[in-house]
């Protein structure tokens, strides 16, 4: 076998992508609730559809406008809307629905408590509420579309991961 880490020391992990429904609802929530940024919209005329890539606040601004910014840059996410489905009625894949496979995304908060209790004065969706289920450090929101996102404080995860085996 090659040496995979020497062949593959350059390549980045550079985002995520959800397929949205209505980009003003998408945008307004991952912006205003989550925190992120929009850095970059491109619109594909012809194909009809539209990405847009946003970036947690807080990263460091690397945004140059340019393509090969956006497409080098750890940690976005990637918004897709497709043209003409705002009225379409099938619903978003969650990734937890049948057939099984993606699962959700993971925002990381200073103070998950103070995380949550804002989500419930914006009306956000609980799949999830801290102090439930097995595992009570954490909770899962979902976005317009139904997307699943974990919610975690940071230092609390010793205490979650010490009880299981690593």
């Amino acid at each position: 076998m090659t040496d995979t880490v020497e062949e593959t020391g350059g390549y980045v992990l550079t985002h995520t992508m959800f397929r949205i429904k209505e980009p003003v609802r998408s945008l307004e929530f991952y912006e205003q609730v989550l925190g992120f940024r929009l850095i970059t919209r491109l619109d594909f005329e012809e194909a009809r559809f539209s990405l847009y890539f946003l970036q947690p606040r807080g990263h460091a601004d690397q945004a140059d406008g340019s393509l090969a910014a956006t497409f080098s840059r750890a940690g976005l996410l990637e918004l897709t809307h497709n043209w003409g489905t705002e009225g379409d009625d099938t619903e978003m894949h969650s990734g937890n629905s049948d057939p099984k496979g993606f699962g959700h995304i993971c925002i990381a908060v200073p103070d998950i408590e103070a995380a949550c209790a804002r989500f419930e004065r914006l009306g956000v969706t609980f799949q999830k509420k801290l102090g439930e289920g097995g595992m009570k450090e954490i909770a899962f929101i979902r976005d317009p579309d139904g997307y699943w996102i974990e919610v975690v404080q940071p230092d609390l995860m010793d205490g979650l991961v010490g009880t299981y085996k690593r």
